[in-house]
């Protein structure tokens, strides 16, 4: 009191000097720094009012005064919100510096300001808004007063309407850097509050109110500078009626980019409370009115007037608030509509328009893409909807029906030529994105999702809009034939006028797209209601066929063209097309097969001819490759999808037979072969569709299968005669060039029907017989070369996996046998040590043939388990423990795994009965030192960095555990256990995994859980005094707070505790100075 008494004394002889006429400048400047260093001390104000109390110097009060003006003045007001959001990003998810114990108090502490500070921020909006709203001059006519009707019933009332109606105000610079920091304090706040109601109506109107400084055109970024006047503090000036400035009144662009920012950054507050799933009930009501005024936004950025399109009103507006406003909706629709849509305040239709306008006015291409993502959320709730409401699907329909009409109407045009040119014409269609699409490709792929989905509801609808679009683009293209003028060995299509020429690349393009969509429908055709729309698919497919064959026996693709880089790639592109769409429909014409197989087959004969046909002329090198693929492809589904007895015998196949089989016809592309051999085996291999066995012909296709196989590997079997001799250079790329046309050719034979019936795979592998046997001859001879062995091997995997039954267990063996002597520790080494290598590859591939053959049931393969384990542990193991090579030791593991799974009574003798009569502790092993290598090798790769061989081999050791019991067992439970869960636990509190947390805790919990008593009485004390960095005060700290819990949520949190708390621990002990004493 004293003291205070005395500073009251000296700051009045301060003062009076101050104002005296005898004190100097220089005495005048010395005492104002005294004072300005007194104000600006930390408490200062509490002097302050004492001073204001208890003296009559007029002097002094004025001081007094000044002070407590500076620390409410606006700077401290901004520096209180920075703070706060700093308070809220440090502490409402704190670092690991602090305990769990100390976390979950400021978490709790923080949640109990919760409400004052979310009252604070709600004033600071609302006084600005109010300070600048309250001198605006008379807003112009409404613009959205021709929209009142749909805004009434978005806004059940008037109360909104005239609240988000008012014109925005124009803030100084001051108030919009208070805001944006209210606003941003508010979107982190709102990251981690749950949703209740603290977050009151007056807050979410206030956020409303700055959010639509986002839909006004007067605040984009890169228009001229802003129609508003500035405001003085004191908000005097308002915007004039007129949407004049006073000249040195307006904003700059940075004032317009800070209003812009403003309706951003509310946008961003209100999608952090959208994204929130878990809605307590009695927030529903304000869910509802938040969607209401986030409608009433929607509407203000979709209307229409006389000076801006919806389109050019998108593209004037702050691409960051556009983005913003569709993440909204697309969490709406994704989180909430099923909250919503039954609540009679909330007309979906009318939102479902206003979305629809929103989104066929996107002003860039990526806008448009998020907005079809929502549209197919959309439709793939109302398809889960209508499933699981089959009573009520035609009333559900009928509400949705002229939305969905409309929306695939547009999708429609969006992608054709003939709507959409300029737009389309901007897509490129040449570089390829991470999915290896072009953003044509990706513009069309996600049109056609909707197209599909919208056909899925309302299919006969859709099929009704699309097939007479796709009939008219189609006579223009059977068109041309009359256009096409040939003078000796060339051929012309004589369109030559540039109008003619571009009306024809806008009608091919179209063409090319309304195929691929007719395509993605064929499945709507089959199955259930495979004879109610018969005749809409026959209709397609008989088109279908019309067009292939025609675009087959005109050739079009080879015609000379006037712009040849522009219309030929558009003419292949079509025929490829066509053929692309008639395979999507091989699922339709298997149906129709079995369907008419025990009758008149004429029509369908016919369409199998026709098909084949147009197919043939086009499997030759001469054709371009696009259109050679489909062709192929096309056949394949014929011969593996509608299988058509007759197919073999069609002159058109017998051609093809023909130009395979002939050795001296010029080959194909590899791709191409592969699927045409492919193809020819499976019309010969696969069993006919619904006949019985005796009229499978068997034995004339298996001589026909077998003279095919030899014409295919007629060069390669000459090889036999270089088995026993290595091969000389000169020879040796011929070699190679055989082995790896041939190779590829049979491995995708034997994969096409390793699924289906014995006599397939056994007549298959009487044709490749000589071919598996010289190949095996062959591959000592190979062994120095990496990439004809990897090529060996893959087929040798392809065998293992598909026909080992077939091969029979003496060769089968012998295969082994040579393989496991071929591959010596010095072999295995130079292969592994070239990571990513040929090498690298082979080492694989015979791991993966020896994961085969461990899984075989039964006890033939048995006696190789031995030396597989050998392999595995004294000779692939050490050369790959200690580098990286993750695909080596992946596939290592995995054997190792399949080891263990398949062959568990190779360890453990007893069966599960017995252990539980006899008591674990007679439990019977074999093989022991084996299975602890095995468990050691998995231990050691807890130890190192690679996270997916870890999180690889922990589900390993789960699904044992499983499946057998591996944690039960004795030598596990008695010599490992505790050593797998202190590994586990260093591996959390190295924090080397994070990404596994949850994982690993369950693992520990699992293991744990063999045992608990143990777990607590013997290993939480070792581990705990094992652990460094810590004292034993804080050891007993981290005992007791370990609770004695045996439920795997409370376990898993115990875990979580003790990991954070004793890296907090080692934290703050090593942040202490040397020789520090602890208490």
């Amino acid at each position: 009191m004293a003291s205070e008494e005395s500073s009251l004394r000296a700051l009045e002889s301060l003062m009076t000097e101050f104002f005296h006429s005898c004190t100097t400048n220089e005495r005048k400047r010395e005492i104002e720094e005294l004072l300005n260093n007194f104000a600006q001390q930390m408490g200062a104000w509490r002097h302050c009012l004492y001073f204001l109390s208890n003296t009559r110097n007029e002097y002094v009060m004025m001081y007094s005064l000044t002070v407590f003006e500076l620390i409410q003045s606006p700077t401290m007001a901004s520096l209180g919100l920075v703070l706060l959001k700093t308070t809220s990003e440090e502490l409402a998810c704190p670092r690991e510096d602090l305990s769990v114990a100390r976390k979950d108090e400021l978490r709790k502490l923080l949640l109990e300001q919760v409400p004052t500070v979310l009252g604070l921020l709600t004033g600071i909006l609302e006084t600005i808004w109010d300070k600048h709203s309250v001198t605006a001059a008379t807003p112009p006519p409404s613009p959205t007063s021709g929209e009142s009707e749909l805004l009434g019933s978005l806004l059940q009332g008037t109360h909104y309407s005239k609240l988000l109606s008012q014109p925005i105000p124009a803030l100084d610079d001051d108030s919009q850097q208070l805001c944006s920091l209210a606003l941003e304090c508010l979107a982190h706040l709102f990251s981690w509050i749950p949703l209740s109601t603290s977050i009151t109506p007056s807050l979410l109107a206030s956020i409303f109110h700055f959010a639509r400084f986002g839909c006004d055109l007067r605040v984009k970024p890169k228009t001229p500078p802003s129609i508003y006047s500035s405001c003085s503090s004191n908000g005097e000036h308002a915007p004039p009626a007129n949407g004049g400035g006073r000249p040195g009144h307006q904003m700059g662009g940075s004032g317009q980019v800070d209003r812009s920012r403003l309706g951003v950054l509310a946008m961003t507050c209100i999608n952090e409370l959208v994204s929130k799933n878990c809605v307590p009930l009695d927030f529903e009501e304000y869910l509802l009115r938040m969607f209401q005024q986030t409608f009433f936004l929607l509407q203000r950025l979709t209307r229409e007037n006389n000076a801006h399109t919806v389109k050019s009103r998108l593209q004037e507006l702050d691409e960051s608030y556009v983005e913003k406003f569709t993440d909204f909706l697309r969490l709406f629709v994704s989180v909430h509509l099923r909250r919503i849509e039954s609540n009679a305040q909330f007309p979906v239709v009318e939102f479902l328009a206003l979305l629809f306008k929103y989104t066929f006015n996107q002003p860039t291409h990526e806008g448009y893409f998020a907005c079809l993502d929502i549209w197919s959320i959309f439709l793939d709730y109302l398809t889960t909807k209508i499933k699981s409401r089959l009573a009520d699907r035609d009333g559900v329909l009928n509400r949705y029906k002229d939305a969905l009409v409309l929306l695939l109407r547009e999708v429609l045009n969006r992608i054709q030529f003939r709507y959409n040119q300029a737009q389309l014409e901007e897509l490129d269609d040449e570089t390829l994105d991470d999915d290896q699409q072009t953003e044509w490709q990706r513009y069309l792929r996600q049109s056609l999702e909707v197209v599909v989905k919208v056909m899925e509801l309302l299919p006969s609808h859709a099929f009704a809009t699309l097939f007479p679009v796709l009939q008219e683009d189609l006579d223009v293209y059977l068109g041309l034939q009359q256009f096409i003028v040939t003078s000796g060995t060339s051929r012309r299509l004589n369109i030559t006028a540039e109008n003619d020429c571009r009306r024809l690349h806008c009608a091919l393009r179209d063409l090319s797209s309304l195929l691929q969509a007719v395509g993605r429908l064929a499945g709507y055709f089959i199955g259930d209601v495979f004879a109610a729309r018969f005749n809409d698919a026959l209709a397609v497919v008989e088109r279908l066929v019309e067009v292939t064959c025609y675009g087959s026996q005109i050739s079009l693709y080879d015609l000379e063209t006037a712009v040849p880089s522009v219309l030929k790639p558009d003419l292949i592109d079509v025929h490829a097309q066509s053929l692309a769409a008639l395979q999507a429909y091989s699922h339709w014409l298997a149906q129709f097969y079995s369907e008419v197989q025990r009758q008149n087959q004429s029509r369908f004969i016919s369409l199998v001819t026709s098909t084949m046909d147009a197919t043939a002329p086009l499997i030759t090198a001469k054709v371009p490759e696009k259109l050679l693929l489909s062709a192929c492809h096309l056949m394949m589904s014929m011969a593996t999808t509608v299988r058509p007895v007759f197919l073999v015998t069609l002159p058109a196949v017998q051609n093809i037979f023909n130009l395979i089989t002939e050795s001296q016809t010029r080959r194909l592309p590899q791709e191409a072969y592969m699927l045409v051999c492919r193809a020819l085996s499976n019309m010969l291999l696969l069993p006919w569709s619904n006949l019985p066995e005796s009229e499978q012909q068997w034995q004339t296709r298996s001589s026909s299968h077998a003279s095919l196989l030899a014409a295919l590997t007629r060069h390669y079997r000459l090889l036999r005669g270089t088995a026993n001799q290595p091969p000389h250079r000169l020879g040796l790329e011929d070699t190679k060039a055989v082995l790896h046309q041939t190779l590829p050719v049979l491995r995708d034979i034997v994969d096409s029907i390793s699924g289906e019936s014995t006599k397939s795979r056994q007549i298959c592998y009487q044709s490749l017989q000589e071919s598996v046997q010289v190949s095996l001859g062959l591959f000592p001879v190979f062994i120095q070369q990496p990439d004809v062995t990897d090529e060996m091997l893959s087929f040798f995997l392809t065998l293992f996996q598909g026909l080992r039954v077939q091969m029979g267990v003496p060769f089968t063996g012998q295969i082994i046998h040579t393989f496991l002597s071929m591959f010596t520790r010095e072999q295995l080494a130079a292969s592994i040590l070239q990571e990513g290598s040929a090498g690298c590859r082979v080492v694989e591939k015979f791991l993966k043939i020896l994961q085969v053959v461990v899984q075989e049931p039964g006890q033939a393969f048995k006696p190789f388990l031995p030396s597989i384990i050998a392999l595995c542990m004294e000779q692939v193991y050490p050369i790959v423990a200690e580098r990286s090579s993750p695909d080596v030791k992946a596939e290592m593991f995995e054997l190792l795994y399949q080891v263990l799974h398949h062959n568990w009574r190779y360890f453990f003798k007893t069966s599960v009965l017995a252990s539980v009569q006899r008591g674990s502790a007679e439990e019977a092993m074999e093989n022991e030192a084996q299975f602890s290598a095995a468990m050691q090798a998995f231990g050691q790769s807890f130890l190192q960095p690679d996270i997916h061989i870890f999180k690889q081999n922990l589900s390993y050791l789960e699904s044992l555990n499983s499946k057998h019991k591996l944690y039960h067992r004795k030598l596990f439970r008695t010599s490992m256990l505790f050593h797998f869960i202190n590994v586990l636990l260093q591996v959390l509190l190295h924090k080397s995994h994070d990404l596994l947390q949850e994982e690993i805790a369950l693992a520990v919990y699992n293991m744990a859980s063999v045992d608990f008593d143990a777990f607590y009485s013997a290993f939480m004390p070792e581990f705990l005094n094992g652990c460094q960095g810590v004292d034993a005060n804080q050891r007993a700290v981290l005992g007791r707070n370990f609770k004695l819990e045996r439920d795997l949520p409370s376990f898993t949190q115990s875990v979580h505790r003790l990991v954070n708390d004793l890296r907090y621990y080692r934290l703050c002990n090593s942040s202490l100075p040397t020789g520090t004493v602890k208490l």
